[in-house]
């Protein structure tokens, strides 16, 4: 993989917001492999191989007139990709106990290390959704508790759980990068008991857990809803996350139909991680 060579997309959006999870979202489908948000908009990468001429001509999006969007891009070369991430990720500590670091950084003194190579998945710790996801994790019993991570990004909220002492764990993501990230994460860091598969919530039927934890987007979940109420178990926990403020009472809404009730809230600028009992 060495010589893969990437497209880098440098998007300046304004105002951010909702426009960047749209345009992720569109990206996405037309088949860009992975975003990294920044304070002007967001970077969007995919393989040359993959791009062709009209690729942007369906992001909607961009032909909006509510929000101004420009963009530059670049080639970049897988080796020099693997150095902006030296470069650039760094290691992040939650709450004291739970680090979140690349194999090249030194091991720091906290209760649970997880080592990510992120590459171009999602879920590095620095994203606020991530991070509070982890918060909630680090502050509720995992001990034997069966537990779905959907959309698992690296796979760090599933890697944290069984480090917690969770067990079975599906941890499911529709990206075939993030699937296989995942699967590298997974081993990186001995895990025994989590189980990773590409796909959507259609894998979910008949299934059952105490835990479920979905750090998506508001969209997905609000559809997904009903399948991760039926496949949570009686008294089960469900963490939810990857979206705003505003969005609580559409989501909070939601979930009482299905008999789940808001117990938490965390907020970090303005996003928020949400945890429901069943």
């Amino acid at each position: 993989m060495s010589n893969t060579i990437y497209l880098g997309y440098y998007f300046k959006v304004k105002p951010l917001q909702p426009a960047v999870e749209i345009l992720i979202a569109e990206l996405g489908y037309a088949g860009f492999e992975s975003f990294v948000e920044t304070d002007e908009g967001v970077t969007a990468y995919i393989q040359k191989d993959e791009y062709y001429d009209s690729i942007l001509e369906d992001i909607q999006i961009l032909k909006s007139n509510e929000f101004e969007i420009s963009f530059s891009s670049e080639e970049i070369e897988q080796t020099n990709w693997n150095e902006e991430w030296e470069k650039n990720f760094n290691p992040i500590i939650v709450d004291d106990k739970c680090s979140v670091r690349a194999p090249f950084h030194e091991k720091p003194d906290t209760e649970f290390d997880i080592i990510i190579e992120p590459k171009m998945s999602f879920g590095t710790g620095h994203h606020e959704t991530t991070h509070m996801m982890i918060q909630h994790i680090l502050k509720n019993d995992f001990k034997d508790k069966s537990v779905l991570d959907m959309g698992c990004g690296t796979g760090v909220l599933a890697i944290l759980a069984e480090m917690k002492g969770a067990k079975p764990l599906d941890a499911i993501d529709y990206d075939n990068w993030c699937y296989l990230n995942s699967l590298e994460n997974v081993e990186r860091n001995h895990c025994e008991h989590i189980s990773v598969e590409e796909g959507d919530a259609s894998l979910l039927a008949g299934r059952h857990y105490d835990i479920i934890i979905a750090n998506i987007n508001r969209n997905i979940l609000l559809s997904d809803m009903q399948t991760y109420a039926k496949c949570l178990n009686t008294n089960g926990t469900l963490f939810l996350s990857g979206f705003y403020n505003e969005d609580i009472p559409v989501i909070e809404e939601e979930c009482n139909k299905l008999g789940l009730v808001k117990v938490e809230t965390l907020e970090r600028n303005n996003w928020v991680a949400l945890k429901f009992q069943k």
